[in-house]
């Protein structure tokens, strides 16, 4: 199985508002960037669609060594909450409905489908490769001004 090195952030002007997500994809000398956005959106819809995008873009199951700065994703998918939520009907535990149920099927299901290792990176911090996808990301959500 190959091993995939992600990067993914997200940004949005105003929470909701304007947004944008951007996505590194590395595998051995092979570097692809990616990125999109949305008019009315939120921080959290777009740090999982950045990892979402990431994931589909991978023609193959793969080992994927995740980076992202979004204790939303990290915790959601590490400490088990997301599949907490699915298996109750996208009920979280203090019985509020789960937020973007849509974007988080989806990403368990990639899960389902490739090895993903995750880890967090402070953002806005020392790593050029977080600090890209955060350009990418602001630049998407700036065109939507």
């Amino acid at each position: 199985m190959k091993t995939v090195t992600i990067y993914t952030d997200g940004a949005c002007s105003g929470n909701p508002g304007p947004g944008g997500w951007g996505a590194i994809l590395m595998y051995g000398p092979h570097k692809k960037e990616l990125s999109g956005g949305e008019a009315q959106t939120t921080n959290n819809r777009m740090e999982l669609t950045g990892v979402i995008t990431a994931l589909e873009a991978l023609k193959e199951p793969c080992t994927v060594e995740l980076y992202s700065d979004s204790k939303y994703v990290i915790d959601g998918l590490g400490k088990g909450w997301a599949k907490g939520w699915r298996a109750r009907g996208w009920v979280k535990s203090d019985k509020k409905p789960a937020l973007n149920p849509d974007l988080w099927g989806k990403l368990l299901d990639l899960c389902d489908y490739h090895r993903v290792n995750l880890h967090w990176v402070k953002g806005h911090a020392e790593n050029p490769y977080n600090n890209r996808c955060d350009e990418l990301a602001v630049a998407e959500s700036q065109k939507y001004k």
